[in-house]
Parts: C-alpha cells; sequence; structure tokens
C-alpha cells in the first residue's frame, strides 16, 4: 500500500512564508465549459474572453467539460497573470505518463500558472468507471512516479465525499468540490484541516426576477441531478429525492446556487468564505449555458466580488 505523501514545502533561500492559497489561487476564479472548447470557429472569442478575465482580476480560471492539459495551454498563452486549471480532468480518459509530461511543459512555458485539476468523473460518462477512490490513489502513484512527476501542490482533487477529501488533504494540494453548499464547504474544511485548498464551484444566476432566476437555475441543475455521485453528496447534507424532481425543489435551487442581484450574489459568495473556503470558482449560468461567454455577467461579478483576500 502507498503510504500517503503530503505536499513537501516550497524550497526557496527566502524566509518569507508559502503563499496562502488564496494568494496563489486568488480569492474568486471563473468556471466555464466554453473556455476549453475546441470550436476552431470560436477561437478568436475564446482568447479575448480569457485575456479580459486576466485584466479584470480573477485568480483562476477553471476549464469546464473534461478539459485536457491542451486546453489549459490555450488558454495559459491568452493571458499573462492568471491561473488556470482543469475543473476538472477525467482520469479515465487521459493516462497519466502523458499528463505529467504536458503539466511539466506548460508549467515550463507559463511560469508555474497551470494546476491540474483531476476527478473520477461519473459511471456513465466512463465506460471503465471502477473502484473510483482506488483508482484515483493509483493515478496520483502514476503522476508521483512519472519523470517529471507532478508535485503535489500543483494538483487538487474534484472531491466531494470524506474519503476524496482525505486524499486531496494527504495527496494533493487540496479539494474542488462542484455542486456544494457552505455546510458541505464547512465539513470540508474541517477534513481538510487549515492548510490545503479549499475552492468550490459556486453556480451564479444574475437575474434579480427570483422565480424566473430559479427556472435558469433548474434547466441547467436538471442534468446534474441524473448522475448519482451528485445526489449522493446532496443527500449527505439533508436532501431527499423529493428535491431531485422536475430539476430540483426551491430548496435545493437556493442551497446549491447563488440567485438574484450582484449584492446577492455577493451575500451568497460570503457564506461560502465564512464557511471556510479559501476560492470561489464562479459559474456564470444563464439559458444558453454551455454555448455562452456571458462577459457582461463577468464585469458585473468583477466589481460585486472580492477577488483579492485583502
Amino acid at each position: 500500500m502507498t503510504t500517503p505523501q503530503q505536499p513537501p514545502p516550497t524550497t526557496s533561500t527566502s524566509t518569507s512564508p508559502s503563499p496562502t492559497p488564496a494568494a496563489r489561487y486568488g480569492r474568486v476564479g471563473i468556471w466555464s465549459g466554453v473556455l476549453r472548447s475546441d470550436d476552431e470557429s470560436r477561437r478568436g472569442e475564446i482568447t479575448e474572453a480569457a485575456a479580459e478575465l486576466d485584466e479584470l482580476g480573477y485568480g483562476t480560471l477553471w476549464l469546464g467539460g473534461n478539459p485536457g492539459v491542451e486546453h489549459a495551454a490555450r488558454v495559459l498563452a491568452a493571458t499573462k497573470r492568471v491561473r488556470v486549471a482543469t475543473g476538472i480532468l477525467s482520469i479515465w480518459q487521459h493516462e497519466a505518463a502523458a499528463v505529467a509530461a504536458q503539466t511539466a511543459e506548460v508549467n515550463a512555458a507559463h511560469d508555474g500558472r497551470f494546476t491540474l485539476g483531476l476527478g473520477v468523473s461519473h459511471a456513465v460518462l466512463a465506460d471503465q468507471y471502477r473502484r473510483p477512490y482506488s483508482a484515483m490513489v493509483a493515478y496520483l502513484d502514476a503522476l508521483d512516479a512519472a519523470a517529471p512527476s507532478v508535485p503535489p501542490t500543483d494538483r487538487v482533487l474534484a472531491a466531494l465525499g470524506p474519503r476524496m477529501l482525505k486524499l486531496s488533504r494527504d495527496r494533493a494540494a487540496g479539494a474542488h468540490p462542484y455542486l456544494v453548499t457552505p455546510e458541505h464547504t464547512a465539513t470540508a474544511r474541517t477534513t481538510l484541516g487549515p492548510d490545503r485548498l479549499l475552492a468550490p464551484e459556486l453556480k451564479v444566476v444574475l437575474d434579480p426576477d427570483l422565480p424566473r432566476a430559479r427556472e435558469t437555475a433548474r434547466g441547467y441543475l436538471v442534468h446534474y441531478l441524473a448522475l448519482p455521485n451528485y445526489t449522493a453528496s446532496l443527500t449527505r447534507l439533508g436532501f431527499t429525492d423529493a428535491d431531485y424532481a422536475d430539476g430540483g425543489s426551491d430548496r435545493l435551487i437556493d442551497a446549491t446556487f447563488a440567485l438574484g442581484s450582484a449584492e446577492a450574489i455577493r451575500a451568497r459568495a460570503d457564506e461560502f468564505f465564512a464557511a471556510g473556503a479559501d476560492h470561489l470558482a464562479v459559474q456564470v449560468v444563464t439559458a444558453h449555458t454551455g454555448e455562452d461567454l456571458p462577459r457582461e455577467e463577468w464585469r458585473t461579478l468583477a466589481s460585486a466580488l472580492p477577488l483579492t483576500s485583502s
């Protein structure tokens, strides 16, 4: 059995303390599946949007939709400062040695701004899906054994349950949970301890008409409620089958989304920070999520949210 490895200390001749997670990732980032698009006709639009997000001051861009390292490389090339992370790369679809080599290459080319976000995906999306926890341990072992390896400080895990959160603590820089609540964040912080990154994703509908905002949220959430990993996580938080019907109850929508005005979004974000989040990966949800680059909403949130820890 492999002994869990703690991330090594940062090697430096300086006596200054290592950067905190919030300093390295920023207080708020953007989560987007469109930024990893392979549509060549949208390449210029995506490049321009990534550059603007960098200029707006967001700390990290999280690429959804099972990105590869090559998708992150494109965004890194379009930006100067912002960190870029896979949110998440499926361990079933990307071979560990190749990922390790790509990670080393992009970090060498882009000032170490890339973080490898890893996850076990879902049984309905991966034919190889078996014993996901053991598979993740084996994948981390392979990353450690690669030459060059991927240091634990340069990887995070998409962790929801207690075992994967502990693995995030012991074998990675921290956790990037998806579709969670402040209550989950508080539990995750206890499991991770004070020094590991906790970067939950938070879905946002920027619309002051709350019934309409809930319907927009419901239209997007319905896909995730068909995935048992998410409903199992939500059930641990006290939700029931009744909450999963018809795209989600109002109670579930209000717990897993931030809805309303920019001020309301800020108040909801503050609940996650108070519960122990270091960083929030904000996903703007619209009626056309998956197609939109919601640049106006990103600009509004950049003014409303605390992009730095200061």
